[in-house]
């Protein structure tokens, strides 16, 4: 059976080459169309798929820092990482497209498609289906900010930053980087007047950015009642469910794969999914590598080793690979990883010293590795960034770090500055923080007036929680 199977196949194959050579030109421009179309039916699928799991990376943040904070906040976290989607959806789909990749004005922000509309040219993928894949990176920017100002953040304060973010300072960013006509990156390939910054995925981009927004909001809004003592020194507020926080790196690590493979955007050739398969190799091994070096390091720090370092050192792993994950070999993937675990750990007591309260670790992730994976690519990459040249350590001179410093630097005060004032204004209007009895009361009763737990929390009474809120009680809760 097997032999006369592979008979008919050579048999039909030879048919196929004896039509090809007799038909000639024509036979291969009636062809050629359907090819193409599948190419592009292909890669809108391959797009669609990586947004779906870039998507499931919102359960994946909202358990991580539900899992990390006290069960009395547990649905106002989950509220927040619900809204600040669905609020970035929405304010992308308006204004945040058309200022990422909209025409341009001098290489800045963008100055058209607003409200999206299809913009799509013949023979390429729909743009509903590019817009899908990065509004839920939009989402991704938005909701780092969360886990740094729980436990203490007017809910309303939020709503109006995620809004701020998706219109304007995440968008800013994109347009220099990924639009094709950014000053950071204007893909011209002869790579003459622009910088040539290379962040693949969005190492900077997406997670610097949030991370810059966190840092901002959790120094202005100071650190939670009882998180330092009299004497200055931090104590622990442990979270209430280790494993909702592991639950949640777990998804995170799973839609990773959308976050970085996804980044390349096609997977119709041989060459991409050789690209693709690179990516996801140097994603694993970079969020293995960061787990065993915040494991050892906080093994060192504290006799013990640290289940909540190790789970952040797995999403500092994976941060830090994100920008350079398709320019390095899995080695180099291993060398970032090891260094992301361990910086998390220093930069988490930089933090304490500094009394800039992180409940769930974001700046450290985010920020901090983010800027740490950027700068990686100009050391480690062995194919080529944005710049035509590869990095330090592989014999291509400084060009491609120096690129990287500069976007680093531009975009870090880009954020740093908009993210300040932004959280300035609104601490200076309507608050930025709930009063010292909500916080105590926990922000479920004092911001929704219910409770997660009920066989933990006991309801006050609904005279009592508006003499403390001003707020009634919901009806699910009377």
């Amino acid at each position: 059976m097997v032999r006369r199977r592979t008979k008919l196949m050579l048999g039909i194959g030879a048919l196929a080459g004896l039509l090809i050579g007799t038909t000639g030109t024509s036979f291969a421009q009636e062809i050629d169309p359907a090819i193409a179309e599948m190419g592009v039916v292909t890669d809108t699928m391959w797009l669609l798929v990586a947004a779906f799991l870039v998507f499931f990376m919102q359960a994946g943040f909202a358990l991580v820092e539900a899992g990390s904070t006290q069960s009395k906040n547990m649905i106002n976290i989950m509220f927040k990482n619900l809204m600040d989607f669905c609020v970035a959806a929405l304010a992308f789909w308006m204004v945040g497209w058309g200022i990422a990749y909209g025409a341009s004005v001098g290489g800045f922000f963008g100055s058209d498609q607003f409200f999206l509309g299809d913009v799509r040219e013949a023979g390429s993928v729909p743009t509903l289906a590019v817009w899908l894949f990065q509004v839920v990176f939009a989402g991704t920017a938005a909701t780092i900010v969360s886990g740094a100002m729980a436990e203490r953040t007017k809910f309303s304060a939020y709503l109006i930053y995620s809004v701020v973010i998706s219109v304007l300072i995440y968008p800013v960013v994109v347009h220099w980087v990924w639009s094709g006509a950014g000053w950071l990156n204007d893909y011209d390939p002869t790579t003459t007047g622009d910088w040539g910054f290379t962040d693949f995925a969005g190492s900077t981009v997406v997670h610097s950015v949030g991370g810059w927004a966190a840092l901002m909001g959790a120094w202005l809004l100071g650190p939670r009642m009882g998180r330092y003592g009299p004497d200055g020194k931090p104590r622990e507020i442990p979270g209430h469910s280790a494993a909702l926080a592991g639950l949640g790196v777990f998804i995170l690590w799973l839609g990773w794969y959308g976050f970085n493979p996804g980044s390349q955007l096609a997977f119709k050739s041989q060459g991409d999914a050789d690209a693709i398969a690179l990516v996801a190799v140097t994603t694993t091994l970079a969020a293995a590598a960061g787990a065993v070096g915040a494991m050892i390091a906080s093994w060192l720090k504290s006799g013990k080793p640290e289940l909540g370092a190790t789970l952040n050192g797995v999403l500092s792993g994976l941060v830090a690979i994100t920008a350079g994950c398709a320019y390095m070999r899995p080695l180099d993937a291993v060398i970032v990883g090891l260094v992301a675990g361990p910086l998390y750990v220093i930069s988490m007591k930089w933090m304490e010293s500094l009394k800039i309260d992180d409940p769930v670790g974001a700046v450290p992730v985010h920020l901090v590795n983010g800027v740490w994976g950027t700068l990686a690519v100009g050391l480690f990459a062995t194919i080529e960034g944005n710049t035509g040249t590869v990095g330090l350590f592989a014999g291509g001179g400084p060009q491609l770090l120096i690129a990287q410093i500069v976007g680093v630097l531009a975009i870090g005060a880009w954020c740093a500055l908009t993210s300040f004032l932004l959280f300035f204004i609104l601490k200076r209007t309507i608050g930025l923080r709930v009063s010292p009895e909500e916080e105590e009361l926990g922000l479920d009763i004092g911001e929704h007036g219910t409770v997660a737990y009920p066989d933990i929390h006991k309801m006050p009474e609904p005279e009592t929680v508006r003499a403390i809120t001003g707020k009634p009680l919901s009806s699910a809760a009377e």
